[in-house]
């Protein structure tokens, strides 16, 4: 058994996937438009390039996408990017705020040398953590 994510968008997945190709080292596996539908009879005009099922590989695990007519922005969930160094922390954390919404700041925590939450400008939210190294329990 395997876990994933999916997360929906409001007619922008393709561009998603391919920023988070661009900004975040994944790599898109597959993307399906509705044009691709067996049945175009239940397409409308509008929706023939909107993505009807789009998966990528990032961090070592699947997100998987779809653009939705009332897809609205994630509320209580993230997807959290759990990095290597204070370096990476920031440049992921820059780009997913570029036009999207910082929810907390990138700043250093009693538990991570970074750790900050942004809703990028596809409406996802993301945690981007650099933990910090905890001491071991006697």
């Amino acid at each position: 058994m395997r876990m994933h994510t999916y997360v929906n968008f409001a007619g922008n997945c393709a561009e998603a996937f391919r920023f988070y190709e661009q900004h975040l080292g994944a790599s898109v596996q597959m993307m399906m438009t509705h044009a691709d539908a067996p049945d175009q009879s239940r397409v409308p005009p509008d929706w023939k390039n909107a993505v009807l099922h789009a998966r990528l590989s990032i961090a070592g695990t699947t997100l998987s996408g779809a653009d939705i007519p009332s897809a609205e922005p994630m509320r209580s969930a993230y997807l959290t990017l759990n990095v290597d160094s204070d370096d990476e922390a920031e440049r992921l954390f820059a780009a997913l705020a570029d036009s999207g919404k910082v929810l907390m700041p990138l700043a250093e925590t009693f538990f991570a040398s970074r750790f900050g939450q942004v809703r990028d400008r596809f409406g996802i939210n993301w945690m981007i953590l650099r933990e910090r190294a905890l001491p071991a329990k006697a």
